[in-house]
């Protein structure tokens, strides 16, 4: 397998994350020949962590699933040629429904947030609980505390590790997108529509988007004509993206992303 896809490849964040999270995951796709694009989610776009952590920006709790798709498809129209997507989390849904309305030439759901139809686990419903319990959570911005995001994010990596991660990455995320992911409003996927092809990965130790919830993804996705692959990492965490570890899910990433 010699041939890309793509000469470009997008990257979508998940929440709570800004795009920094591919600072390390994006230079394998650099060496490999890739351009790298990687959008900031609506309203996000400004600001340091830290600032947006302390003042949210407006509007973005009611950000909906719908809103974040047609940004990141408006900015892959924008490119000379169809790339190949690559999501975290909520990026992962987000790359899915792209690749359903033929966007993308190829596409990596990195521990993916649950399509329509697919019902959240035990693990992945206590992970969201925080979001879903609050009055009016459907409207609210939501910022994930330290401890979660040690608990069930970033696991797998030693204390000072997930502070510093916390630091320099996590922002505040829309409310909205988890009861819509909860009630599978605005995430099917249409495998059948889908015609390009399909990575689909999760950790083993994942306690956000457990291994259960992404299977029961790729089977719905395998109804489509198009390639689906499935693939599990050991002992790694949601944070699988920039957990140490990460060379081995990125190079695996950049070599599926060839053809013959």
């Amino acid at each position: 397998m010699t041939d890309r896809v793509s000469n470009h490849v997008v990257f979508i964040p998940g929440a709570w994350m800004t795009p920094g999270c591919w600072d390390d995951f994006r230079k394998p796709f650099e060496v490999a020949g890739y351009t790298v694009h990687t959008p900031s989610w609506p309203t996000l776009d400004t600001g340091t962590p830290e600032q947006l952590r302390a003042n949210a920006p407006e509007g973005l709790g009611s950000l909906s699933i719908g809103t974040i798709v047609a940004h990141m498809a408006e900015v892959i129209a924008d490119l000379p040629e169809p790339p190949l997507i690559v999501g975290h989390s909520f990026g992962g849904l987000f790359t899915q429904l792209l690749l359903s309305r033929d966007v993308g030439a190829a596409g990596i759901a990195l521990d993916p947030a649950p399509i329509a139809g697919v019902i959240p686990g035990p693990i992945s419903l206590a992970a969201a609980s925080p979001v879903l319990t609050r009055w009016n959570g459907w409207n609210r911005s939501f910022l994930i505390s330290r401890q979660a995001f040690a608990r069930t994010f970033a696991n797998t990596i030693p204390p000072e590790a997930q502070r510093a991660a916390y630091d320099r990455l996590v922002v505040p995320t829309s409310g909205r997108i988890f009861y819509q992911a909860a009630a599978g409003i605005g995430s099917a996927a249409h495998p059948r529509r889908r015609t390009k092809p399909l990575l689909i990965t999760v950790g083993e130790k994942d306690r956000t988007v457990s291994p259960y919830v992404a299977r029961a993804a790729c089977r719905i996705q395998r109804k489509s004509l198009a390639p689906t692959t499935f693939r599990q990492f050991p002992g790694r965490s949601h944070f699988l993206i920039a957990e140490p570890g990460w060379e081995e899910v990125a190079d695996y990433c950049v070599s599926w992303a060839r053809r013959g």
